[in-house]
């Protein structure tokens, strides 16, 4: 993509009724159990080493269901070691770039990446900076587009420069990404505005759609499935 290329426009937040919509979560663990017939099947894993990274506010406990099928699949899967993420994005991206290569001298081979909301923009990052770490991305509900202003978490960051920042996001976007994407979002995330959640920048990106809220995307059969098919190649 052209470095000239204009912000994105008609971005949008989630509608209250989408934000509403994330009290839903006891039914979106209820229609895991129903759509479990979607993990039959699933390809088994090759070891690889994968790194999960929770969103904004969240702690590796968030992503316990998806490392323990993952694990079960047959891959090296570890958490990302740094407690509840609070959303330091430059700070964690060399933090977390740190363990990483620690992992990958260990392992002698690069790490797949799975991010949820945050983190998914902390993989992403370090897998722009730091290229030799991150053999594939997979993100969940990330908002790769326009940064805060377009989420339901606007008013946390009061007081910020929201179209400096998206000015900034959008001329780090421009630099592209090497690895393969898969880009996971849902028009029904309450939390991070679907028209942000999808990549427009790099050829490779896979923007596969689900039905979901944004706090059960971590336990979404469907995001199970995709993940497992993505790792092992179905796709």
């Amino acid at each position: 993509m052209a470095r000239d290329t204009p912000l994105p426009t008609g971005l949008k937040p989630p509608s209250r009724l989408a934000t509403l919509g994330e009290l839903a979560l006891p039914f979106d663990m209820i229609r895991f159990g129903l759509g479990g017939y979607l993990l039959i099947g699933a390809p088994r894993g090759d070891g690889r080493p994968v790194a999960l990274l929770p969103g904004y506010g969240a702690s590796e406990l968030s992503m316990r269901p998806l490392e323990a099928y993952l694990r079960h699949l047959g891959y090296e899967v570890r958490d990302w070691g740094m407690g509840r993420n609070q959303g330091r994005v430059v700070a964690d991206v060399e933090r977390f770039a740190a363990q990483a290569a620690a992992w990958v001298e260990a392992d002698g081979a690069p790490l797949t990446l799975i991010g949820w909301s945050l983190g998914g923009v902390i993989a992403r990052e370090t897998a722009r900076t730091y290229p030799h770490l991150v053999r594939e991305i997979v993100t969940m509900g990330t908002p790769i587009i326009g940064g805060p202003k377009y989420t339901a978490l606007a008013q946390r960051f009061a007081g910020r420069d929201f179209d400096a920042i998206e000015r900034e996001i959008h001329a780090r976007n421009l630099q592209g990404l090497t690895q393969p994407l898969t880009v996971i979002y849902s028009d029904r995330d309450g939390i991070v505005g679907p028209d942000i959640a999808v990549d427009t920048y790099n050829p490779q990106a896979r923007n596969i759609k689900v039905d979901g809220t944004h706090l059960g995307l971590g336990i979404n059969p469907k995001v199970w499935r995709i993940v497992a098919d993505t790792l092992a190649g179905k796709t």
